[in-house]
């Protein structure tokens, strides 16, 4: 899936995409599993950066993203009554086996890394373990009282 952007004349096919993934895939996912969530369970969302701040090119993946942030809030009050917490969990750019995907190099991925990095207020990307370490959290009991909370786990991108 591509980022999509309106001077790119982005095909409706890469609207459709990233809508059917990240808005109604993530919907009827979370409405399916509801039936198994007990009193006390929770449900985590992921969301991204990109919801936060303007990206060129990136128009309809951010969109939505910002619509996982919209439901996380909206599930969190529809789901509180009964016991269960809803949290968004929202990345920054993360360092995954994706980009050996892509069919660039060793050193292009590291050049648009190191590009990437600088957007960065820790000038690195973030590693797998990290996001997992912090959706961890967001699902334990140490966050028992966090509710409709999106956390941005990106080393200072969103808010710096």
């Amino acid at each position: 899936m591509r980022g999509s952007s309106l001077s790119a004349r982005s095909p409706e096919s890469d609207f459709d995409e990233h809508s059917d993934v990240n808005v109604k895939g993530l919907y009827f996912t979370v409405q399916a599993a509801l039936p198994l969530i007990p009193s006390g369970g929770s449900v985590l969302l992921t969301a991204s950066v990109v919801s936060k701040k303007g990206f060129a090119g990136r128009s309809v993946y951010a969109a939505t993203k910002a619509a996982v942030r919209s439901f996380g809030r909206t599930l969190a009050t529809e789901l509180a009554p009964r016991g269960i917490r809803v949290n968004t969990l929202s990345p920054g750019p993360v360092t995954t086996p994706l980009f050996a995907k892509m069919g660039l190099s060793e050193a292009a991925i590291e050049e648009m890394h190191q590009n990437m990095a600088q957007g960065i207020a820790l000038k690195r990307m973030g590693r797998v373990e990290e996001i997992a370490r912090a959706a961890l959290f967001l699902v334990s009991d140490d966050a028992s009282l966090v509710v409709g909370a999106e956390l941005f786990a990106d080393g200072g991108r969103a808010e710096l």
